[in-house]
């Protein structure tokens, strides 16, 4: 195992040992529950609204409710719950679906919507009215949210609150045939507008929406909120358990509020959790998408996005992200997870799978003058140090090199042991070099080393068991690729940005994108993968980019092989100014 490999099977300094296998106390309420016979099945559901792209928060609710479905042998459904067209589209529908799976988990039977419902969350509505439990309010949005109150005043009372039940009826029929114009009214639940909980002060149920769904056209004028379609839903599949962020905890009580008033056809319970905050990250949707539509980044699945999809097409293994998830834990309270445990568990799993390569990013050349010209020779390179069933690969050894440019210093500092004029170090898996001389443009820039090698070293070997302090990597200029090489730094300096959608453009990293268009790749490596990592020996955990279908090969960052987090965020602060 090299140094470099050793550096990154080291014990987490920033992250936590993993959760032991004991429950958590969601897990413990699940097994009480089933115990004491209150459940005889376990079902959740992972219920996303498609208004855009998973991200990383998203992993630890679906890692939850679909690890619990398959520890307690029950099921687990995906629903979207799509009651706001004017922001919903299929390609998050799509991208959801894709994002589950590759996370490793299948859902129960088909995937389902709460806009199947809608018929049935439409005739409990009218139940509601027919109660005398809910009401057509025409105030408009202003004056609802004037006349809420706050959280010391109570709120007022509309004056179309006492409407009848038969005059509700009309009005509620007149909404859902496109009678009124979105925005002129809207039906609301008749609770208690002093309700020390605001969610409790005759919420809305319905809204006029003047936009076509993405699955029921325009068959639909009038959708149902979210709080008034998510636990009716709950109820119709039957889940026993129903596991949301702590941000809901205050909705609870409505939740319970409509399960109690309705006819549904089986009880839920809501619990609360609280969700995943990760330093120098924003997982607002609103943020997100302000980034995308904001030009920005370059979409949903840019590297730099905390998306799913963003990590997958960085090189991220989606068990690094079961990892972690299982590394954090679920507990009651909020709190920030450091971004350096996420990267242990992209190192741990990455060490043990990913195919070591040679690249160099910013090429410098070697000519080793005791080379024969026009000769070469194929040389053997393990694929992995620590798997022998990796095999090995051939790697072409040439007289005319590149190595990287941070590897020689013309007036080299006190612990600098790599190449400088009259230094001998070992080339990896070739010879032992000697730098003669360095050769200048007319700008005073390095552009060469001369060298001269030792026969007698091949593969790294020393003949007279000589040492030298440092192995270096290399590529034969004569046969490696050249490719683009894109570097992703931190998209947030500030460990706690601004989720503001009027400043949060202003904390945006400068640097969180830098571009090698010089890099040189040993030919291995015309045969990379989408999206499957290797490691380029010394310098990080890379992977080929999508973009490599319009030519030049395009590979991604993923990681480097140390804990550098903290110092590349100082760099790029510094940078910035």
């Amino acid at each position: 195992m090299t140094t470099d490999d050793k550096a990154n099977t080291g014990a987490a300094q920033n992250g936590a040992a993993p959760a032991e296998a004991g429950r958590d106390f969601i897990r413990e309420i699940v097994a009480a529950d089933l115990s004491a016979g209150r459940a005889q099945q376990v079902v959740t559901r992972f219920p996303p609204e498609p208004n855009g792209y998973l991200h990383i928060g998203h992993a630890k609710s679906i890692c939850l409710n679909f690890g619990i479905a398959e520890e307690f042998a029950g099921r687990c459904n995906l629903r979207f719950d799509d009651t706001n067209p004017a922001k919903e589209e299929q390609e998050y529908i799509d991208a959801i679906e894709r994002d589950v799976r590759w996370l490793g988990f299948r859902w129960a039977g088909e995937v389902k919507y709460a806009s199947d419902y809608f018929d049935r969350l439409y005739g409990w509505a009218v139940e509601l009215i027919k109660k005398g439990l809910a009401y057509v309010d025409d105030q408009s949005a202003d004056e609802m949210r004037a006349n809420r109150g706050t959280l010391t005043e109570p709120g007022k009372n509309s004056r179309f609150r006492d409407r009848s039940v038969e005059e509700n009826l009309m009005l509620f029929a007149a909404m859902k045939n496109g009678k009124f114009a979105a925005g002129s009214c809207a039906l609301r639940a008749r609770i208690d507008m002093a309700s020390g909980n605001i969610n409790l002060r005759d919420p809305v149920l319905y809204r006029i929406v003047d936009a076509a769904h993405p699955r029921t056209g325009t068959a639909w004028k009038i959708y149902p909120s979210y709080d008034f379609a998510h636990g009716q839903s709950d109820a119709i599949e039957g889940i026993t358990h129903s596991i949301c962020t702590l941000e809901f905890e205050d909705h609870r009580p409505l939740y319970d509020w409509f399960i109690a008033n309705l006819s549904v056809p089986s009880k839920p319970h809501q619990y609360e959790m609280a969700r995943l905050n990760l330093a120098h990250t924003l997982l607002s949707k609103r943020v997100l998408t302000g980034l995308v539509k904001g030009g920005h980044v370059s979409g949903w699945d840019d590297p730099r996005m905390p998306t799913i999809a963003g990590y997958r097409r960085r090189g991220v293994p989606a068990e690094a992200i079961r990892d972690f998830i299982k590394r954090i834990g679920v507990a009651k309270a909020n709190s920030q997870v450091d971004v350096g445990m996420l990267e242990f568990s992209i190192r741990e799993a990455l060490n043990k799978t990913a195919q070591r390569r040679m690249v160099v990013l910013k090429p410098l050349k070697v000519t080793i003058e005791n080379y024969p010209e026009g000769k070469g020779e194929e040389l053997e390179a393990v694929n992995h140090p620590d798997d022998a069933a990796a095999g090995a690969r051939k790697i072409r050894f040439t007289r005319e090199l590149y190595i990287e440019r941070d590897d020689f210093m013309e007036v080299p500092e006190k612990k600098f042991f790599r190449m400088a004029v009259g230094r001998e170090v070992r080339l990896r898996y070739a010879y032992f070099v000697t730098c003669r001389e360095m050769v200048k443009n007319a700008a005073g820039e390095v552009v060469e080393l001369r060298c001269t090698y030792d026969p007698a070293s091949k593969g790294g070997n020393s003949p007279d068991g000589r040492k030298v302090k440092a192995t270096i990597h290399w590529v034969s200029a004569e046969h490696a690729i050249a490719a683009e090489v894109r570097i992703y730094n931190p998209l947030f300096l500030d460990p706690n940005p601004s989720a503001d959608a009027d400043t949060f453009a202003a904390g945006i990293n400068p640097h969180s994108l830098e571009v090698s268009n010089d890099a040189r790749l040993e030919p291995s490596l015309a045969d990379a993968k989408v999206e499957v990592p290797v490691q380029f020996e010394r310098l990080g955990y890379f992977c080929l980019d999508k973009d490599s279908a319009s030519g030049k090969p395009v590979f991604n960052r993923t990681i480097g092989l140390r804990d550098t987090y903290a110092k590349d965020v100082a760099k790029d602060q510094a940078k910035a100014g």
